[in-house]
Protein backbone atom coordinates (compact mmCIF):
# COMPACT_ATOMS: atom_id res chain seq x y z
CA UNK A 1 0.00 0.00 0.00
CA UNK A 2 2.78 2.74 0.84
CA UNK A 3 4.50 1.48 -2.38
CA UNK A 4 1.56 2.00 -4.05
CA UNK A 5 1.13 5.68 -2.62
CA UNK A 6 4.48 6.91 -3.31
CA UNK A 7 4.22 5.99 -6.89
CA UNK A 8 1.18 7.98 -7.27
CA UNK A 9 2.96 11.16 -5.60
CA UNK A 10 5.87 10.24 -7.84
CA UNK A 11 3.68 10.23 -10.73
CA UNK A 12 2.03 14.05 -9.73
CA UNK A 13 4.51 15.92 -8.24
CA UNK A 14 6.44 14.90 -11.71
CA UNK A 15 3.67 15.94 -13.97
CA UNK A 16 3.51 19.17 -11.90
CA UNK A 17 7.04 20.07 -12.01
CA UNK A 18 6.89 19.60 -15.59
CA UNK A 19 4.48 21.41 -16.59
CA UNK A 20 5.32 24.44 -14.82
CA UNK A 21 8.59 24.68 -16.60
CA UNK A 22 7.15 24.27 -19.99
CA UNK A 23 5.34 27.61 -18.95
CA UNK A 24 8.73 28.94 -18.61
CA UNK A 25 9.94 27.88 -21.80
CA UNK A 26 8.09 29.79 -24.31
CA UNK A 27 9.69 31.39 -27.49
CA UNK A 28 12.03 32.62 -25.88
CA UNK A 29 15.36 30.66 -26.74
CA UNK A 30 18.66 32.60 -27.63
CA UNK A 31 19.25 31.75 -31.68
CA UNK A 32 22.82 33.09 -33.20
CA UNK A 33 21.92 36.20 -35.49
CA UNK A 34 21.86 35.44 -39.08
CA UNK A 35 23.58 38.31 -41.80
CA UNK A 36 24.03 38.92 -44.99
CA UNK A 37 27.00 40.75 -46.29
CA UNK A 38 27.61 42.49 -49.79
CA UNK A 39 29.94 45.13 -51.40
CA UNK A 40 28.57 47.45 -53.90
CA UNK A 41 30.08 50.92 -55.16
CA UNK A 42 32.43 51.16 -52.61
CA UNK A 43 30.18 50.36 -49.42
CA UNK A 44 29.72 47.55 -46.95
CA UNK A 45 26.07 46.67 -46.13
CA UNK A 46 25.41 44.25 -43.06
CA UNK A 47 21.59 42.96 -43.25
CA UNK A 48 21.35 41.22 -39.47
CA UNK A 49 17.97 39.36 -38.35
CA UNK A 50 18.71 39.58 -34.55
CA UNK A 51 17.03 39.93 -31.07
CA UNK A 52 17.26 43.64 -30.77
CA UNK A 53 15.45 43.53 -27.90
CA UNK A 54 17.72 41.73 -26.11
CA UNK A 55 20.73 43.82 -27.11
CA UNK A 56 18.43 47.47 -25.73
CA UNK A 57 17.77 45.58 -22.09
CA UNK A 58 21.50 44.62 -21.85
CA UNK A 59 20.71 40.43 -22.28
CA UNK A 60 24.24 38.66 -22.40
CA UNK A 61 23.26 36.14 -25.16
CA UNK A 62 26.82 34.42 -24.66
CA UNK A 63 26.09 33.74 -21.19
CA UNK A 64 22.56 33.18 -21.44
CA UNK A 65 20.47 30.10 -23.18
CA UNK A 66 17.09 31.65 -22.53
CA UNK A 67 16.04 34.86 -21.94
CA UNK A 68 13.26 34.51 -19.12
CA UNK A 69 16.54 33.11 -17.48
CA UNK A 70 18.17 36.57 -17.66
CA UNK A 71 18.20 39.63 -15.16
CA UNK A 72 16.99 41.19 -17.24
CA UNK A 73 14.01 39.02 -17.95
CA UNK A 74 10.93 41.39 -16.90
CA UNK A 75 12.50 44.59 -18.61
CA UNK A 76 12.75 42.14 -22.31
CA UNK A 77 9.12 41.11 -21.05
CA UNK A 78 8.27 44.85 -20.82
CA UNK A 79 9.84 45.50 -24.61
CA UNK A 80 8.21 42.73 -26.14
CA UNK A 81 5.01 43.90 -25.68
CA UNK A 82 5.47 47.20 -27.03
CA UNK A 83 4.03 48.80 -30.18
CA UNK A 84 6.95 47.71 -33.01
CA UNK A 85 7.20 51.27 -33.99
CA UNK A 86 7.98 52.22 -30.17
CA UNK A 87 10.57 49.13 -30.11
CA UNK A 88 12.59 50.61 -33.17
CA UNK A 89 12.95 54.12 -31.78
CA UNK A 90 14.41 52.97 -28.75
CA UNK A 91 16.60 50.84 -30.80
CA UNK A 92 18.10 54.12 -32.63
CA UNK A 93 18.48 55.85 -29.56
CA UNK A 94 20.31 52.90 -28.48
CA UNK A 95 23.08 52.32 -31.67
CA UNK A 96 25.47 53.97 -30.78
CA UNK A 97 26.55 52.21 -27.86
CA UNK A 98 25.95 49.07 -30.23
CA UNK A 99 27.82 50.39 -32.93
CA UNK A 100 30.83 51.33 -30.83
CA UNK A 101 30.65 47.60 -30.02
CA UNK A 102 30.88 46.29 -33.59
CA UNK A 103 34.27 45.96 -35.32
CA UNK A 104 34.55 46.23 -39.22
CA UNK A 105 37.70 46.45 -41.04
CA UNK A 106 38.73 47.26 -44.40
CA UNK A 107 42.25 45.36 -45.26
CA UNK A 108 43.06 45.79 -41.33
CA UNK A 109 41.97 49.49 -40.66
CA UNK A 110 38.84 50.34 -38.69
CA UNK A 111 35.85 51.46 -40.32
CA UNK A 112 32.71 53.33 -38.66
CA UNK A 113 29.08 50.73 -38.64
CA UNK A 114 26.57 53.32 -39.45
CA UNK A 115 22.65 52.02 -39.19
CA UNK A 116 20.55 52.83 -42.28
CA UNK A 117 17.28 51.35 -41.25
CA UNK A 118 15.63 48.85 -38.56
CA UNK A 119 12.14 46.81 -39.33
CA UNK A 120 10.62 45.66 -36.71
CA UNK A 121 7.52 43.11 -37.47
CA UNK A 122 4.79 42.78 -34.91
CA UNK A 123 4.06 39.24 -33.79
CA UNK A 124 1.04 37.95 -33.06
CA UNK A 125 1.87 37.44 -28.70
CA UNK A 126 4.90 38.09 -26.57
CA UNK A 127 5.32 34.02 -26.78
CA UNK A 128 6.76 34.71 -30.05
CA UNK A 129 9.73 35.69 -31.70
CA UNK A 130 9.58 39.64 -32.85
CA UNK A 131 11.75 39.45 -36.67
CA UNK A 132 13.88 42.89 -36.54
CA UNK A 133 16.03 43.06 -39.04
CA UNK A 134 18.54 45.79 -39.45
CA UNK A 135 20.90 47.55 -42.24
CA UNK A 136 24.31 48.44 -41.05
CA UNK A 137 26.54 50.38 -43.82
CA UNK A 138 29.82 51.14 -43.90
CA UNK A 139 32.12 53.33 -46.49
CA UNK A 140 35.22 51.45 -47.57
CA UNK A 141 38.74 53.08 -48.61
CA UNK A 142 39.16 52.92 -52.88
CA UNK A 143 41.13 50.09 -53.71
CA UNK A 144 39.84 47.88 -50.21
CA UNK A 145 39.86 43.67 -51.05
CA UNK A 146 39.33 42.30 -47.65
CA UNK A 147 36.87 43.35 -45.15
CA UNK A 148 36.21 41.89 -41.32
CA UNK A 149 33.26 41.88 -39.35
CA UNK A 150 32.41 41.01 -35.49
CA UNK A 151 31.01 42.26 -32.22
CA UNK A 152 30.97 41.92 -28.85
CA UNK A 153 30.14 38.72 -27.23
CA UNK A 154 27.32 39.76 -25.73
CA UNK A 155 25.48 40.20 -28.71
CA UNK A 156 26.19 36.35 -29.19
CA UNK A 157 26.90 34.41 -31.55
CA UNK A 158 26.55 35.56 -35.62
CA UNK A 159 26.14 33.79 -38.59
CA UNK A 160 27.71 35.55 -41.54
CA UNK A 161 26.66 34.72 -45.61
CA UNK A 162 28.69 36.46 -48.52
CA UNK A 163 25.91 37.72 -50.89
CA UNK A 164 26.83 38.47 -54.76
CA UNK A 165 30.11 36.75 -55.99
CA UNK A 166 31.30 33.43 -56.68
CA UNK A 167 32.39 31.16 -53.79
CA UNK A 168 31.23 33.52 -51.41
CA UNK A 169 32.01 33.36 -47.48
CA UNK A 170 29.86 32.01 -45.53
CA UNK A 171 30.56 31.13 -41.47
CA UNK A 172 29.72 30.54 -37.79
CA UNK A 173 31.07 33.31 -35.50
CA UNK A 174 31.49 32.33 -32.01
CA UNK A 175 30.50 35.64 -29.37
CA UNK A 176 33.03 38.12 -29.94
CA UNK A 177 35.31 36.66 -32.83
CA UNK A 178 36.02 38.54 -35.89
CA UNK A 179 35.27 36.69 -39.37
CA UNK A 180 38.56 35.79 -41.28
CA UNK A 181 39.38 38.02 -43.89
CA UNK A 182 36.45 37.74 -46.61
CA UNK A 183 37.30 38.73 -50.32
CA UNK A 184 34.89 41.19 -51.10
CA UNK A 185 35.02 40.18 -54.94
CA UNK A 186 34.22 36.49 -53.58
CA UNK A 187 36.41 33.41 -53.62
CA UNK A 188 37.02 33.11 -49.46
CA UNK A 189 34.73 30.14 -49.52
CA UNK A 190 35.33 28.04 -46.20
CA UNK A 191 36.92 24.39 -47.39
CA UNK A 192 35.18 21.19 -47.02
CA UNK A 193 37.21 20.23 -43.88
CA UNK A 194 36.86 23.58 -42.15
CA UNK A 195 32.74 23.38 -43.07
CA UNK A 196 32.32 20.13 -41.86
CA UNK A 197 34.09 20.90 -38.07
CA UNK A 198 31.92 24.27 -38.01
CA UNK A 199 28.33 23.04 -38.35
CA UNK A 200 28.91 20.05 -35.81
CA UNK A 201 28.78 22.48 -33.00
CA UNK A 202 25.91 24.05 -34.45
CA UNK A 203 23.58 20.70 -34.27
CA UNK A 204 24.89 19.62 -31.17
CA UNK A 205 23.69 22.66 -29.86
CA UNK A 206 20.42 22.66 -31.13
CA UNK A 207 20.20 19.43 -29.00
CA UNK A 208 21.60 20.63 -25.94
CA UNK A 209 20.80 23.03 -24.64
CA UNK A 210 18.32 24.19 -27.02
CA UNK A 211 16.06 21.45 -28.13
CA UNK A 212 13.69 20.37 -25.37
CA UNK A 213 11.12 19.00 -27.76
CA UNK A 214 14.21 16.67 -29.29
CA UNK A 215 15.22 16.02 -25.68
CA UNK A 216 12.33 14.83 -24.50
CA UNK A 217 11.77 12.62 -27.13
CA UNK A 218 15.44 10.82 -26.43
CA UNK A 219 14.24 10.62 -23.02
CA UNK A 220 10.54 8.62 -24.26
CA UNK A 221 12.71 6.07 -25.78
CA UNK A 222 15.16 6.00 -23.04
CA UNK A 223 12.11 4.88 -20.61
CA UNK A 224 10.88 2.32 -22.36
CA UNK A 225 12.91 -0.43 -21.23
CA UNK A 226 16.12 -1.07 -18.68
CA UNK A 227 17.46 -3.32 -21.48
CA UNK A 228 20.23 -2.06 -23.69
CA UNK A 229 19.06 -3.80 -27.02
CA UNK A 230 15.37 -2.13 -27.26
CA UNK A 231 16.89 1.48 -26.50
CA UNK A 232 19.68 0.56 -29.35
CA UNK A 233 17.19 -0.34 -31.71
CA UNK A 234 15.26 2.87 -31.03
CA UNK A 235 17.81 5.17 -31.16
CA UNK A 236 19.26 3.82 -34.58
CA UNK A 237 15.78 3.76 -36.60
CA UNK A 238 14.98 7.14 -35.17
CA UNK A 239 18.62 8.56 -36.50
CA UNK A 240 18.49 6.69 -39.77
CA UNK A 241 14.87 8.53 -39.93
CA UNK A 242 15.77 11.80 -39.58
CA UNK A 243 18.97 11.37 -41.30
CA UNK A 244 16.81 10.77 -44.61
CA UNK A 245 14.51 14.13 -43.94
CA UNK A 246 16.94 16.23 -42.63
CA UNK A 247 19.28 15.44 -45.88
CA UNK A 248 16.09 15.37 -48.41
CA UNK A 249 14.35 18.98 -46.96
CA UNK A 250 17.88 20.65 -47.08
CA UNK A 251 17.76 19.65 -50.73
CA UNK A 252 14.31 20.99 -51.45
CA UNK A 253 12.91 17.56 -51.90
CA UNK A 254 10.54 17.34 -49.36
CA UNK A 255 8.87 20.47 -47.56
CA UNK A 256 6.58 20.46 -44.96
CA UNK A 257 4.99 23.97 -43.27
CA UNK A 258 6.16 24.33 -39.60
CA UNK A 259 2.65 24.74 -38.19
CA UNK A 260 2.18 20.72 -39.43
CA UNK A 261 5.40 19.42 -38.86
CA UNK A 262 5.71 21.22 -34.88
CA UNK A 263 2.64 19.98 -33.60
CA UNK A 264 3.38 16.68 -35.18
CA UNK A 265 6.40 16.27 -33.43
CA UNK A 266 4.66 17.39 -30.17
CA UNK A 267 2.28 14.25 -30.83
CA UNK A 268 5.36 11.72 -31.24
CA UNK A 269 6.52 13.06 -27.55
CA UNK A 270 3.28 11.99 -26.28
CA UNK A 271 3.32 8.71 -28.11
CA UNK A 272 6.00 7.11 -27.01
CA UNK A 273 5.53 8.60 -23.44
CA UNK A 274 2.17 7.20 -23.13
CA UNK A 275 2.91 3.46 -24.59
CA UNK A 276 5.57 3.80 -21.80
CA UNK A 277 3.65 3.56 -19.04
CA UNK A 278 1.86 0.33 -20.41
CA UNK A 279 4.71 -1.28 -22.81
CA UNK A 280 6.21 -3.90 -20.19
CA UNK A 281 9.45 -3.45 -21.88
CA UNK A 282 9.71 -5.43 -25.13
CA UNK A 283 10.39 -4.56 -28.28
CA UNK A 284 8.05 -5.04 -31.02
CA UNK A 285 8.51 -4.48 -34.56
CA UNK A 286 5.82 -1.78 -34.85
CA UNK A 287 7.32 0.07 -32.31
CA UNK A 288 10.33 0.74 -34.07
CA UNK A 289 8.14 1.75 -37.26
CA UNK A 290 6.67 4.14 -35.01
CA UNK A 291 9.88 5.13 -34.19
CA UNK A 292 10.95 5.34 -37.53
CA UNK A 293 7.99 7.29 -38.71
CA UNK A 294 8.70 9.84 -36.12
CA UNK A 295 11.84 10.23 -36.86
CA UNK A 296 11.42 11.80 -39.98
CA UNK A 297 9.09 14.33 -38.46
CA UNK A 298 11.94 15.37 -36.28
CA UNK A 299 14.44 14.86 -39.34
CA UNK A 300 12.28 18.15 -40.71
CA UNK A 301 12.18 20.13 -37.48
CA UNK A 302 15.98 19.59 -37.69
CA UNK A 303 15.90 20.90 -41.45
CA UNK A 304 14.17 23.90 -40.69
CA UNK A 305 16.81 25.26 -38.17
CA UNK A 306 19.53 24.28 -40.85
CA UNK A 307 17.73 25.93 -43.44
CA UNK A 308 17.87 29.16 -40.86
CA UNK A 309 21.58 29.11 -40.89
CA UNK A 310 21.93 28.45 -45.08
CA UNK A 311 23.95 25.56 -46.13
CA UNK A 312 27.57 26.96 -47.93
CA UNK A 313 26.92 25.81 -51.92
CA UNK A 314 30.26 24.55 -52.05
CA UNK A 315 30.39 22.44 -49.11
CA UNK A 316 26.90 21.58 -48.87
CA UNK A 317 27.39 17.88 -48.04
CA UNK A 318 29.90 18.17 -45.34
CA UNK A 319 27.98 21.11 -43.63
CA UNK A 320 25.15 18.96 -43.65
CA UNK A 321 27.29 16.10 -42.19
CA UNK A 322 28.49 17.93 -39.64
CA UNK A 323 25.02 19.49 -38.36
CA UNK A 324 23.98 15.77 -38.63
CA UNK A 325 26.64 14.57 -36.27
CA UNK A 326 26.48 17.13 -33.87
CA UNK A 327 22.74 16.56 -33.42
CA UNK A 328 23.86 12.52 -32.46
CA UNK A 329 26.68 13.54 -30.32
CA UNK A 330 23.99 15.42 -28.33
CA UNK A 331 21.12 12.51 -28.39
CA UNK A 332 24.07 10.48 -26.97
CA UNK A 333 25.11 12.92 -24.51
CA UNK A 334 21.11 12.56 -23.63
CA UNK A 335 20.97 8.87 -23.50
CA UNK A 336 24.49 8.62 -21.59
CA UNK A 337 23.14 11.33 -18.85
CA UNK A 338 20.29 9.28 -18.66
CA UNK A 339 21.84 5.97 -18.12
CA UNK A 340 24.32 7.78 -15.44
CA UNK A 341 21.49 9.04 -13.36
CA UNK A 342 19.10 6.07 -13.44
CA UNK A 343 20.30 2.92 -14.62
CA UNK A 344 23.87 2.82 -12.56
CA UNK A 345 21.78 3.00 -9.33
CA UNK A 346 18.10 1.72 -10.30
CA UNK A 347 17.63 0.45 -13.24
CA UNK A 348 17.59 -2.90 -11.73
CA UNK A 349 15.22 -2.37 -8.70
CA UNK A 350 12.21 -3.54 -9.16
CA UNK A 351 10.62 -0.37 -8.07
CA UNK A 352 12.58 1.54 -10.72
CA UNK A 353 9.34 0.94 -13.58
CA UNK A 354 6.98 2.05 -11.03
CA UNK A 355 8.46 5.01 -9.56
CA UNK A 356 10.79 6.51 -11.72
CA UNK A 357 10.38 5.38 -15.26
CA UNK A 358 6.68 5.62 -15.54
CA UNK A 359 6.20 8.74 -13.52
CA UNK A 360 8.37 10.81 -16.08
CA UNK A 361 7.12 9.16 -19.10
CA UNK A 362 3.61 10.50 -17.33
CA UNK A 363 5.46 13.93 -17.25
CA UNK A 364 7.09 13.74 -20.23
CA UNK A 365 3.42 13.14 -21.92
CA UNK A 366 1.84 16.05 -20.45
CA UNK A 367 4.39 18.63 -21.40
CA UNK A 368 3.95 16.48 -24.85
CA UNK A 369 0.14 17.32 -24.42
CA UNK A 370 0.48 21.04 -24.00
CA UNK A 371 2.67 21.71 -26.83
CA UNK A 372 0.26 20.06 -29.22
CA UNK A 373 -2.51 22.59 -28.38
CA UNK A 374 0.07 25.40 -28.25
CA UNK A 375 1.29 24.65 -31.66
CA UNK A 376 -2.75 23.84 -33.17
CA UNK A 377 -4.21 26.12 -31.43
CA UNK A 378 -1.99 29.08 -30.01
Amino acid sequence: MLRTKTTWVSLIAAVLSMLWAITTVQAHEVMPAISDLSVADGKLTLVVNAPVEGFIVGIDLTATKDTNAAPQAQDYDTLRALPSSEVAARFRNFWPEMAARMRFTADGKPVVPELVGVDINQAPDVSQTRPAVLTVSATLPSGTQNVTIGWDSAFGALVVRQQGVDAPYTGLLEAGADSEPIKIGGGGEVGAWQTFFNYIPVGFDHILPKGLDHILFVLGLFFFSTQHRPLLWQITAFTLAHTVTLALSALGYVTVPGYIVEPLIAASIVFVAVENIWAKGSMAAWRLAVVFGFGLLHGMGFASVLGAFGLPEGAFIPALIGFNIGVELGQLTIVATAALLCWTWAARQGWYRATIAQPASLAIAAVGAYWVVERTLL
